[in-house]
C-alpha cells in the first residue's frame, strides 16, 4: 500500500489592491470647476461704507448697489457722480447703499435727484439692529 502524503498550501495573501484616486480627483474637478462658474463675484465697494441700522426690513432687490459716501460721493459701477446716478436710474431697482455718518441733506438731495431723473423704486439698504 503506498501512503500518499496530502500537503496542505498557504494560500498566497491576498493583495491588498490600491483604490484609484484618479477617478476622485476628476469629481473634485469637476466639483470645482462648478462652483467657480456659478459662483457670483462681488466687485469691491468703491470706498469704505458704514451703513446704519433698522429694527428689520425686507431683504434689498438684486442688482448693482448706489453708494453715497460720508462725504457725499457717489458711485455706481465705475461711474461716479451725475452719471452714476443717471446709470443707476436705467437699471431698475435701485439699492442705496448710503454711509451711517452722511449729512441727512446730502442723502435728500441723493434721492431727490433720483426721483427727478424718474426712479421710482429706491431701498435704502441698513444693518439690521442687534436686540
Amino acid at each position: 500500500m503506498r501512503r500518499r502524503s496530502l500537503i496542505l498550501h498557504r494560500p498566497a495573501p491576498l493583495l491588498k489592491r490600491a483604490e484609484p484616486v484618479v477617478p476622485m480627483i476628476n469629481v473634485v474637478f469637476l466639483l470645482l470647476t462648478f462652483f467657480l462658474m456659478t459662483a457670483q463675484i462681488t466687485p469691491p465697494d468703491p470706498f469704505s461704507i458704514e451703513l446704519p441700522s433698522a429694527a428689520s426690513g425686507d431683504q434689498p432687490a438684486p442688482g448693482l448697489p448706489l453708494y453715497l459716501s460720508r462725504s457725499g460721493e457717489i458711485a455706481y459701477g465705475a461711474a461716479r457722480g451725475q452719471i452714476a446716478l443717471e446709470a443707476a436710474q436705467s437699471a431698475g431697482p435701485i439699492r442705496l447703499h448710503a454711509d451711517g455718518g452722511a449729512d441727512a441733506a446730502e442723502l435728500a438731495k441723493t434721492l431727490s435727484a433720483l426721483v427727478a431723473l424718474g426712479a421710482s423704486d429706491i431701498t435704502l439698504v441698513t444693518l439690521e439692529a442687534a436686540q
